[in-house]
């Protein structure tokens, strides 16, 4: 199986929690007391479904063949005033970054929940509860019921699981510009590389550190002209990039040489893709990078491209993934990116802890 086969970003699955069991009609009935009073047990309650973001998946590949997950049905009280056992709670794991939709909600609905934190549960469905045996309706003018409740059903929900990968940083720019190779070239991770359009079919993950300090760098398949449409691989892999706190805008120099390309006509290309797909990505702090500048003896039209940047007020990085040149320079710029990205949401998080305060207090 490709690893396209086995990377999965979207499903649909129904989900049902467990019916209550039924409370119990009995009367005791013992030896020297054949017409005891009621003793019918409660019935159990039914188990929930629970959501549970596990960091060790990367896919929802899991739910291919397991569209309807259930839970367990709480048992039927018993006499002696035994209460029924409570019906299996099942769990759903699913991977970091899964946002959970009714099934056809639009595409820009809020999530029923957002599951961004390891190990971060969520009860989507609560059992039912069990129903109350005769023994509960006793009363002074009612000495021996003759009925007991039945359990309330469980719930059911139609969902749209879609994940978004979470990273501190992803790489994007067209096919064949050197993500993959920077990507193994900064971390461990190994995804497939080769020289040609589309050989990353799917996100990869990679972890970069610096002493202590390490950051999630993810490589994005290649967008082109028309991707936020769908086209090429389209507005699937987009959706990846929503969650990144840092772009790495990736130029391909090689391009230059083999094709002829005006890397600037490509970077304004990929910023529309981003902007049409959404207004946050076009303000994503951005790190500008020109790859495989190996491949150049004389350096003048490097030079000419940062100077066409610099008069954009941009300025850039030039790396070679295949060789390292450069390559700790920007660790170094995606560190530093991040660590702001960090300050600015802690400062706006206490700004809006301060509002809120003061709200509370008149102020």
């Amino acid at each position: 199986m490709s690893s396209r086969e086995n990377f999965v970003d979207e499903v649909f699955i129904s989900v049902s929690s467990g019916d209550g069991g039924s409370g119990m009609v009995s009367m005791r009935r013992e030896k020297f007391e054949p017409f005891g009073g009621p003793d019918g047990g409660d019935g159990g309650r039914g188990g929930d479904v629970v959501l549970v973001a596990d960091p060790g998946l990367r896919t929802l590949l899991d739910f291919r063949h397991r569209r309807e997950i259930k839970a367990g049905r709480g048992a039927n009280g018993g006499s002696r005033q035994k209460t029924g056992a409570s019906g299996k709670t099942v769990e759903i794991r699913v991977p970091v970054g899964t946002g959970v939709y009714e099934r056809d909600a639009d595409e820009d609905a809020e999530p029923i929940v957002d599951l961004t934190e390891a190990n971060e549960r969520f009860t989507i469905c609560t059992g039912g509860q069990g129903g109350l045996g005769n023994t509960r309706f006793k009363s002074s003018t009612r000495q021996a019921p003759q009925y007991a409740q039945p359990g309330t059903p469980g719930e059911t929900k139609h969902l749209r699981l879609t994940l978004r990968l979470l990273a501190d940083v992803g790489f994007v720019g067209f096919p064949n510009a050197g993500k993959s190779t920077l990507l193994r070239r900064l971390s461990a991770a190994k995804p497939r590389v080769a020289s040609y359009p589309f050989t990353t079919l799917v996100p990869s993950l990679g972890v970069v550190e610096r002493g202590e300090r390490r950051l999630v760098a993810a490589d994005i398949p290649g967008l082109i002209e028309g991707a936020s449409d769908g086209a090429g691989l389209g507005d699937r892999f987009l959706r990846h990039i929503e969650r990144t706190r840092v772009i790495v805008h990736l130029l391909d120099c090689g391009a230059m040489i083999a094709e002829g390309r005006d890397l600037l006509a490509d970077y304004d290309a990929i910023r529309r893709e981003l902007a049409r797909y959404s207004d946050d990505l076009a303000k994503r702090r951005e790190i500008i990078v020109l790859n495989k500048v190996e491949l150049f003896a004389d350096d003048a039209p490097l030079r000419a491209v940062e100077e066409e940047l610099a008069a954009r007020g941009l300025s850039c990085l030039r790396i070679s993934g295949a060789t390292g040149a450069g390559c700790e320079e920007l660790v170094g710029v995606m560190f530093d990116a991040t660590s702001a990205e960090t300050k600015e949401d802690e400062d706006a998080e206490a700004q809006a802890t301060a509002t809120r305060e003061g709200d509370l207090h008149g102020g």
